[in-house]
């Protein structure tokens, strides 16, 4: 089965790490078919594995051998073709869109998150098929109320997210 991991904090805030090297803790994991997608931690690979086992065994790997806490999520290739069908805005010049990867109940979360946040103009967040979408001005991402949200320690485990076109990039290695 096809599956794509999306890494937590990868190349940000001293955690940098080459593709290359991931793929290769991916392959030396059991993987197969691995390669990565931007140098934002996108890995697509093929397991026969369950999504709970591959978790369980990538964050163990990745942090044994970066030497840090791993969070990443497993979707399958199905799962990760949502995230760009089901995307609900019309993509705007001036803004980004994001899809949040995550939890089980995440997206609410996320929402309760963002409805208690102040808004800029036009700044708006959706829930579709249990996926938590945001868009948001270009240029606001960090400096909104609920882009410094995101960074709370208590989510870290939580989730990660994508520009919207990364989903877009990563259906085409599949």
């Amino acid at each position: 089965m096809q599956y794509c991991a999306f890494l937590r904090g990868v190349n940000v805030k001293g955690t940098n790490m080459k593709m290359a090297e991931v793929c290769q803790v991916f392959k030396n994991s059991g993987m197969e078919n691995v390669s990565s997608v931007l140098a934002s931690g996108n890995i697509v690979f093929s397991s026969d594995k369950n999504t709970d086992k591959l978790k369980a065994i990538l964050e163990k790997a990745m942090s044994e051998y970066f030497n840090y806490e791993a969070f990443l999520f497993v979707k399958t290739a199905e799962e990760t073709e949502l995230f760009w069908t089901k995307n609900p805005f019309e993509k705007k010049e001036n803004f980004h869109t994001y899809a949040f990867v995550g939890n089980e109940n995440v997206a609410n979360i996320l929402m309760n998150e963002f409805e208690n946040a102040s808004k800029s103009e036009n700044e708006k967040a959706e829930i579709a098929s249990n996926i938590f979408y945001w868009q948001v001005s270009k240029g606001n991402t960090l400096d909104s109320s609920f882009g410094k949200v995101l960074g709370k320690k208590s989510l870290k485990d939580q989730f990660t997210s994508r520009n919207i076109n990364t989903f877009e990039k990563i259906l085409k290695k599949f």
